[in-house]
């Protein structure tokens, strides 16, 4: 995966989870879920930079 576009789905990912815990909850299974995927995708930055 190309580190810009990762970079993209890092952003998205973040701006999803953001914007869902702030109309649920940071318990909220949805948003943990992304949160989970979010740190996935930082360390695959991590080891790509």
């Amino acid at each position: 995966m190309q580190l810009i576009h990762l970079q993209n789905e890092i952003e998205n990912c973040r701006y999803e989870m953001i914007s869902l815990a702030m109309k649920t909850s940071l318990s909220d299974i949805d948003v943990v879920e992304l949160s989970q995927k979010l740190d996935q995708l930082l360390n695959e930055y991590q080891q790509i930079k």
